[in-house]
């Protein structure tokens, strides 16, 4: 009953998008130390990152 909608504008999207391109790139030049984990010892963003793929 009470679902929110988040509206994600287009700049909102497209920072996330160069975001996850930058970190795939940044991880295929400096492969994290333990290969079972793919984000290494990363700490996960605060959230205000868009999550949904287009």
């Amino acid at each position: 009953m009470g679902e929110i909608v988040r509206f994600i504008s287009k700049s909102e999207l497209e920072r996330a998008r160069l975001i996850r391109e930058a970190r795939a790139n940044y991880e295929r030049i400096f492969p994290s130390a333990d290969p079972a984990d793919p984000q290494g010892a990363a700490v996960e963003g605060d959230g205000s990152e868009a999550t949904a793929k287009p």
